[in-house]
Parts: structure tokens; sequence; C-alpha cells
């Protein structure tokens, strides 16, 4: 089943719901990174929360970013999600390794340990939005519900989950979110509660064979549950060529010959997807007045040049210590 988020409401509008299955990005996540169970246990429940909060912007270019800053040994997680339900993310430190807590489950709140969760919204606005919050426990769900209470004023059950096979691959992960709007009656706040202190875990439903749908039938079946909308989701990251790029162009001129001079093997790594050139390459940059040349060059070939002038670049593939020109294209 791929993954996708549902949006819902009930109670005549009282209540707003998502609920997500995440197991696909939460498994490619954990594969692009190489994280320990702990880490993709706690990199899979902020991916998962980041997709959901993701979708409720309106902007067709609005950004949510989460950033969760602790002093545990993980350090921390950074998860980038847009309103069409791409979400990106990484751990600051992907191997962590802990025993299992005192329930015998993965200890996210451990890893993480005493710090901030911070929201940032970039909506168009000249500055974004910016709402921060203490981790009152570290293992997310429970520290998002603090976030939309104090921040957004926004009563809110925050459930997430991750359930890894004994392989250290993912099994299920998942969530919802849902919230009440202003206005709603106490015999609504009083059923929502009732209800949501009888389910069991997300991952447990979702590992009955739950769908997102069945979970949120569950607990609001009984308030006039209307299901509005259906969005698949997916990790993907938008770094490309160009961004790259445009990273080198910022170094500067000065810094870029100062690469050159010292002769040092240089790589370019994304942080979201782990997108890297190899350890063995060496980065060459020439400058001019007018253009930047970079060119990646392995042991007995060029594998990429890109030249940036003015008004165009181009690329070519150099086989055997540019002797030979494979293929140009120009843009």
């Amino acid at each position: 089943m791929s993954d996708y988020i549902i949006r819902a409401t009930a109670a005549e509008g009282q209540i707003r719901a998502f609920a997500a299955t995440t197991k696909e990005l939460t498994e490619f996540a954990r594969q692009a990174h190489n994280t320990s169970p702990v880490a993709t246990a706690a990199l899979g429940r902020l991916l998962t929360a980041g997709t959901m909060m993701g979708v409720m912007m309106k902007g067709a270019d609005d950004i949510l970013t989460i950033k969760i800053e602790g002093d545990g040994p993980i350090g921390g997680l950074t998860v980038t999600a847009d309103s069409k339900g791409d979400v990106k993310g990484y751990a600051y430190n992907p191997e962590v390794m802990l025993p299992p807590n005192e329930k015998g489950k993965l200890d996210v709140g451990g890893a993480l340990g005493i710090g901030v969760l911070s929201v940032i919204k970039d909506i168009g606005l000249k500055e974004p939005y910016v709402g921060q919050t203490i981790l009152v426990t570290g293992e997310i769900a429970e520290d998002l519900t603090y976030y939309y209470a104090t921040s957004e004023q926004t009563p809110s059950s925050v459930a997430l989950g991750v359930l890894m096979n004994k392989d250290n691959t993912v099994c299920q992960a998942g969530g919802f979110i849902i919230q009440l709007m202003p206005g709603a009656s106490e015999e609504i706040i009083s059923s929502l509660e009732k209800k949501l202190g009888e389910i069991s875990s997300v991952t447990t439903m979702l590992n009955q064979g739950m769908t997102p749908e069945d979970i949120l039938t569950l607990i609001l079946g009984d308030m006039g549950l209307e299901i509005t909308d259906r969005m698949d989701t997916r990790f993907y990251c938008n770094c490309s060529k160009e961004r790259v790029e445009k990273a080198l162009i910022s170094i500067g001129k000065k810094e870029l010959e100062n690469m050159i001079d010292d002769g040092k093997e240089v790589g370019v790594n994304c942080h979201f997807c782990n997108k890297h050139c190899r350890n063995n390459a060496v980065f060459v940059a020439c400058v001019s007045t007018y253009k930047i040349t970079v060119a990646f060059f392995k042991a007995d070939k060029i594998c990429m040049v890109a030249c940036l002038g003015k008004l165009c670049h181009f690329f070519a593939y150099v086989l055997k210590a540019c002797k030979h020109v494979h293929n140009f294209d120009t843009v």
C-alpha cells in the first residue's frame, strides 16, 4: 500500500482530522541515512507529523520546517514539508544506539533529551512564522500536542508511531492529528476524549491491517465523520545540479580559488537525502571574470564538468583524462 494522507471533518465542523500511513517514506529515509532503529523511529515520527502538517497549509509554494534540537545523543532532527505531500528530513546523528526504555520500547525521548521544538512556516509573507516550545517528553507526538496548545492555541491530539522489523527495516509507520475547532461543545470534547482513551497505539492498529480511514472511523465514526480528501505522500528531496551550482557560486571567487590552491578533496553533500560526491572526487574550480568552471574528476576520467557563465552554462562528459568529449549540451 502506497503512503497517503486523508483529511476529514466531524461533528459538523467542530473537529478536523488528518491521518497518514508512511511506511514507505520512513523506510526510504532509513535506507538513505542508514539510521539506527531509534533514529528511524524518531525521524519516521517527525516525517509523519511533517507531512500531515504540511498539507494543512494552503499555498502551493508554502513550506513547513520542523526542527527539534536536544541534548541527547541524536542531537536533533529536521524535517521540511510542502502542501503537496512531499516531505524530507534527517537526523543529526543517525547512528545513535540506545537500550529500550522502561516500557521496552525504542527510547526516542532518551535519544532527543531536553531541548526545543521549532515550527517554521514560510507562507509567502515578509518573514516566516516561527513557533517554539520546550520538549515535554521528547517522544515527539506529545511535544507537538503541547506545541499546538501553547503556540497555536488549538487543542489537538497527535499520535505518531514507527514499528520496526527484527531486521531493522520498517514494519509500519503512520499517525493522526485530530483538532478541536473554536466553539466545539463540551459534549463533543468529552466524547472525543473518551474515544482517544480507548484506542490502541497507531502502530498496533496499522499492524492489524487498519487503514487511515479505518482509524479515523474508529475514533470519529459516531460523530458524523466525513472524509474530504486523500493525497499521496512521499519522501522527496528537491536537491539538484542547479541548486549545487548556486551554492558553489555563493561561496565566492576567493574561497573557490583557495580550494584550488589547497588541493584538498571537496565533496558536496545533501543533508536531506544524503546524496553526495564520492570521497575520491577532486573538486576543481577555475574562476575568471565571467565564469566559474566546476569539474569532478575520478581516477581515470572526468565524470562531470559544469560551466556557469553570465548567460549560459554547459555540461560535458569527458573520458580518459579529458581527451575525448563524449556528450555536449547547452542550455
